[in-house]
C-alpha cells in the first residue's frame, strides 16, 4: 500500500517543458549576452579608443563600468535563464526579471558619469 501523503504534487514533479518555450527562453538568454558582450566591447573600445582626456583614468572612468556592467548582466542572464528553465519544468509561475531595471540603472550612471566628465574635461 502506498502513503497517499508521499506522493509528490503536480508540481513538485518534473517534466519536459514545451520545447518551443525552451526555446524562447534560450532566445532571450542569447540575446542578453550578445547585450553584455557589446557592454564589454564597447568598454575595452572606451579603455583604448577614446581620447585621453586630463589623464587616462577618464577613458577608464568610463571603459571599467561598462565592462563590469556587460560582466554582471552575463552572469544575471544565466541565472534568470535557470530559474525560468526550472519554474517551467515543475509547473511553477515565471520569476519576474530584474534584468531591464538592472541595464536602465546600469547605463543611467554609466552616461551620468561620461556627462560629468565632459563638462568637466571641458573646462
Amino acid at each position: 500500500m502506498t502513503d497517499p501523503t508521499n506522493t509528490p504534487s503536480a508540481e513538485e514533479v518534473e517534466r519536459e517543458p514545451d520545447v518551443r518555450f525552451t526555446y524562447a527562453n534560450e532566445r532571450t538568454f542569447l540575446a542578453w549576452n550578445r547585450t553584455a558582450l557589446a557592454l564589454i566591447a564597447t568598454g575595452v573600445a572606451a579603455t583604448q579608443l577614446l581620447p585621453a582626456l586630463d589623464s587616462n583614468w577618464g577613458q577608464w572612468t568610463i571603459g571599467v563600468p561598462l565592462i563590469v556592467l556587460g560582466a554582471v548582466l552575463s552572469i544575471t542572464s544565466f541565472r534568470h535563464w535557470r530559474a525560468n528553465e526550472r519554474a517551467m519544468r515543475f509547473n511553477q509561475p515565471l520569476p519576474p526579471s530584474h534584468i531591464p531595471l538592472l541595464l536602465a540603472i546600469g547605463i543611467a550612471v554609466i552616461a551620468g558619469i561620461a556627462v560629468l566628465l565632459a563638462i568637466f574635461d571641458g573646462q
